[in-house]
């Protein structure tokens, strides 16, 4: 027998907590930008919310106000300071019957922001969590990109070090999915200049600046070009897509490109017997073809005046 439910509410999971009174824990997307994105569902949790788990409680009473709604429930902050701490405080409120609203700065909760070990612990006792679609900083940059959709991977904010940067990089140097980053605009130019380093300075990529906002802006080009542009400076919050990597086959990799990737490699602390093989490996060509390309380069180097 099935019974209908009020619009906008759940019917409760019957394994929840083992015992059916377990509460619900909702992880609801916000505007990335533009406040009229919030979706709809947005203030009627808000509202309903027994507890409401915020990153940033000054962003959150904004949004109330912007929505004209009046949150009822308790207001905690849930920030990456915090997160440890405070997640067995909200799990026990969620076994206790209590809804528990999430809610981030900016975007869906747990993608590059608080949530996972909340939802992890959640899940790991039985608790129902489901969600209030919203805005996606990454899917609306992977949408403008104008690259390939139809597979795609995100690889969030890269390491702040150069040498774990490169490393980082390196570890999806042929991956041929296009691939989307979040990262910090006064690191910018680095990234960029980065990336131009291993994925080869022609690879198509988009930098997405201020989705949503007044200044909102897409610059599409190869990534030696970004990264000269990025140099002069750039302002916002950014999201950057890369092309993948090309479908090479053997022969369809020229020496001096062999060469950059084994220096690549390199720089990022492998030893140059493992770049060579690995290099090698992802060309589909034999290791002394590589080898011997690295040894030609060098010679050229050295007789260079």
């Amino acid at each position: 027998m099935t019974t209908d439910q009020p619009h906008g509410t759940e019917p409760t999971s019957p394994s929840a907590a083992n015992d059916g009174t377990a509460g619900t824990l909702v992880l609801a997307g916000t505007p990335i930008g533009d406040l009229a994105d919030a979706p709809p569902r947005l203030a009627a949790e808000l509202e309903r919310a027994d507890v409401v788990a915020a990153e940033d409680t000054r962003r959150l009473r904004r949004l109330t106000q912007g929505l004209g709604v009046h949150t009822t429930g308790r207001v905690l902050s849930y920030f990456e300071g915090n997160e440890s701490a405070r997640t067995p405080e909200l799990v026990e409120a969620l076994a206790g019957g209590a809804r528990v609203l999430l809610v981030t700065d900016a975007g869906m909760p747990s993608v590059s922001d608080p949530g996972y070990r909340l939802v992890a612990a959640a899940v790991e006792k039985d608790i129902r969590v489901t969600a209030v679609p919203g805005p996606s900083a990454v899917l609306t940059a992977l949408a403008l990109s104008g690259l390939p959709v139809d597979r795609f991977c995100f690889e969030g904010f890269l390491p702040r070090k150069a040498g774990e940067r490169l490393g980082r990089l390196r570890e999806v140097e042929g991956e041929r999915r296009t691939l989307v980053y979040f990262e910090a605009p006064h690191r910018l130019d680095a990234t960029l200049a980065a990336m131009a380093e291993v994925f080869g300075a022609d690879r198509r990529a988009a930098v997405c600046r201020e989705l949503t906002k007044t200044y909102e802006e897409v610059k599409r080009g190869g990534l030696g070009e970004l990264a000269a542009w990025a140099a002069e400076g750039v302002r916002g919050e950014i999201t950057v897509v890369v092309e993948g990597a090309p479908e090479a086959g053997p022969g369809d990799v020229d020496d001096a490109e062999l060469v950059r990737r084994v220096r690549v490699r390199e720089e990022a602390g492998e030893r140059r017997k493992e770049a060579i093989a690995a290099v090698a490996a992802e060309a589909g060509v034999p290791k002394r073809d590589v080898f011997d390309a690295v040894v030609a380069a060098k010679n050229a180097a050295q007789k260079a005046p």
